[in-house]
């Protein structure tokens, strides 16, 4: 230390928001992490992950046409088609609102949420997905924005929503955690983060198919149970947090299940 200076250390916190350390200074954000072993910045856009998440895209696209024979996915059946639709008015503001879907697939849900009057974005990570919902809300004459893009790095820049839904997404991702937190920093003020989840009995949630190498190192994999998602969304968010138990309305999922599977609705 030089002669008299004072060297002053201060300690960075992590933003529970962002999970980037912050310099208490001035508030500016450090960046993404470092890899202790070997000093290199965590790039999620070269590397394991996007190795991972190009498997995650083709596994995906390639599940696309078959998506919508699920009862919970295409929502053929009118009495499924009616008990989202009324769950999703119950979760939803009464008054049109800017819902980002995160993880829409071929946009069943956006379509509801198009049909009351909300002003739907739909992100998807496969390409195929996304131009399932496209037209689908074409063919129904409703309008929606459906962009391809990773749930983690969402593609609507600095846009913000009054809600945040997803549904069945948060097993697929690597680092589910970070994602929530970017889906809370995409709200505004007031705003309703809606997530639809479960704790899967079977081994993966398409259809027998197996799911990408790797899977199984997942943080999530098979799902997350109520009470572990509560954890990791309340210090997120401002509001309260309730969990609305899903299992026992059969007209959900085309007929009884097993399995645990829940809402959990946010407000931020």
């Amino acid at each position: 230390m030089v002669a008299g200076s004072i060297e002053v250390m201060t300690e960075r916190r992590a933003d529970p928001r962002t999970g980037a350390s912050a310099d208490p200074r001035t508030g500016a954000s450090a960046g993404p992490s470092a890899d202790p072993r070997t000093g290199a910045s965590a790039d999620p856009r070269t590397g394991p992950r996007a190795d991972r998440r190009a498997l995650i895209a083709a596994y995906w696209d390639a599940a696309a046409a078959s998506f919508d024979g699920e009862a919970d996915h295409g929502l053929g059946a009118a009495p499924t088609r009616a008990a989202w639709a009324r769950r999703l008015r119950s979760w939803l503001p009464a008054e049109p609102a800017d819902v980002l879907d995160v993880g829409c697939g071929t946009g069943s849900l956006s379509l509801l949420l198009a049909e009351d009057g909300h002003r739907v974005t739909g992100v998807d990570l496969a390409p195929r997905m996304v131009e399932r919902a496209r037209g689908k809300l074409a063919a129904a004459g409703r309008a929606g924005r459906f962009l391809a893009g990773d749930a983690m790095e969402l593609p609507t820049g600095e846009e913000r929503f009054g809600v945040v839904l997803c549904r069945h997404l948060l097993w697929t991702l690597p680092d589910p955690e970070s994602a929530l937190r970017a889906w809370v920093n995409r709200l505004r003020p007031g705003g309703r983060l809606v997530l639809i989840e479960g704790r899967w009995r079977e081994a993966d949630r398409s259809g027998g198919r197996p799911y990408v190498a790797g899977a199984d190192t997942l943080p999530w994999c098979g799902g997350v149970g109520a009470g572990e998602l509560a954890e990791a969304v309340r210090p997120l968010a401002g509001g309260g947090v309730r969990v609305e138990p899903l299992g026992d309305e059969a007209e959900l999922w085309g007929g009884p299940v097993e399995d645990e599977r829940y809402a959990l609705i946010a407000d931020v």
